[in-house]
């Protein structure tokens, strides 16, 4: 990591020693609008250089609030493994899971289809975010592999739930079309 010397650009990486790590979302004449991981957005003032730059992005006049807007999001997700909004399916929408017991008197449960799909999305970005840390991880690449297959393994017992997806990009995929 190095110290700040030039003025950094939206997108750019920092590690404040208060609030952690960080992504320039915003430049203003006098401040950075920073959006830390832990504390959410705050402003540092440009002089500052009592934080370590990850990664510095050339400040440029011409980003538009959406690149800067798409950049920030590919960063975030890739950092923090943010969920994503998933559809559910059209014709699941306001429908009952209900899972009803083989042995007679004993009682049904019942919960919202939404409920339980928003379940098995949190599942899948975790274990996305499970994937990221292996791999950016200092375990040998053989430990890495090993792990990996478990992970392509859960995916693929998963599937059973790609019914529920509205889109078919958004489908777990197990071995054989991973």
């Amino acid at each position: 990591m190095e110290v700040q010397t030039k003025t950094l650009g939206v997108g750019s990486r920092v590690k404040h020693p208060a609030f952690g790590e960080g992504v320039i979302i915003r430049l203003h004449k006098a401040a950075y609008e920073v959006c830390f991981i832990t504390y959410g957005i705050k402003d540092v003032g440009r002089n500052y250089d009592n934080w370590d730059v990850i990664e510095a992005i050339e400040p440029t006049e011409e980003v538009s609030f959406s690149e800067a807007e798409q950049s920030l999001v590919k960063i975030l997700k890739s950092w923090l493994g943010t969920s994503e909004t998933v559809d559910l399916g059209d014709k699941w929408k306001d429908g009952q899971l209900i899972l009803k017991p083989g042995e007679e008197g004993l009682k049904s449960k019942e919960m919202p289809i939404d409920t339980f799909f928003h379940k098995i999305v949190m599942v899948r970005d975790r274990l996305r975010v499970m994937e990221q840390r292996i791999n950016s991880s200092k375990l040998s690449d053989e430990e890495k592999v090993n792990l990996q297959q478990y992970i392509t393994r859960i995916y693929g017992s998963l599937t059973s739930f790609n019914v529920l997806f509205k889109y078919k990009d958004d489908h777990f995929k197990g071995e054989s079309s991973r």
